[in-house]
């Protein structure tokens, strides 16, 4: 968070320059970088955790729920998110499915619940699929897809979290 702060920062400085078409393009770039960056040590930090056990209310690596493993993975880049799944589904920006990307957190309303109640970080996208990684309460720590029936049926919403 500091780094995207610095960056944008710098970009209003350059903002006030004389010569902003070079300046602004390169800190774009920049700015650009820095959140593929961010958004790779996101899902490497995530799937680091790929087979933990599924504990509920868990933060750490002694067990975690779906929402304390995206939380204390963005807690690991000082982004501060709320610590249930249906306060995180508030921060953000709600994107189209077709434009999910890598580092976006998908939402879910499973078992017929009528609020979201699952998160995960979405860690590819093939087309027509997203593949995410979670806490489920079955088997932990995993990496799922929206192809699956189970996900498929109970996909609720995308939030863009890091721009």
């Amino acid at each position: 968070m500091k780094k995207i702060l610095i960056f944008l920062f710098s970009s209003l400085l350059f903002a006030s320059c004389k010569s902003t078409s070079t300046a602004t393009s390169v800190t774009k770039k920049e700015t650009k970088k820095e959140e593929k960056y961010l958004v790779k040590n996101l899902i490497a930090k995530a799937t680091d955790n790929i087979g933990v056990r599924y504990k509920a209310g868990g933060t750490t690596r002694n067990g975690f729920d779906c929402s304390g493993l995206v939380y204390t993975t963005f807690e690991s880049e000082n982004i501060k998110l709320p610590r249930s799944s249906y306060e995180q589904a508030k921060v953000g920006k709600v994107i189209k499915f077709d434009d999910a990307k890598k580092g976006d957190l998908i939402f879910f309303k499973t078992n017929k619940s009528k609020q979201i109640n699952h998160v995960g970080l979405i860690t590819e996208i093939n087309s027509d699929e997203i593949k995410f990684v979670h806490s489920s309460t079955s088997k932990g720590v995993i990496i799922s897809s929206t192809k699956e029936p189970y996900y498929k049926n109970s996909f609720t919403q995308i939030n863009r979290i890091v721009e």
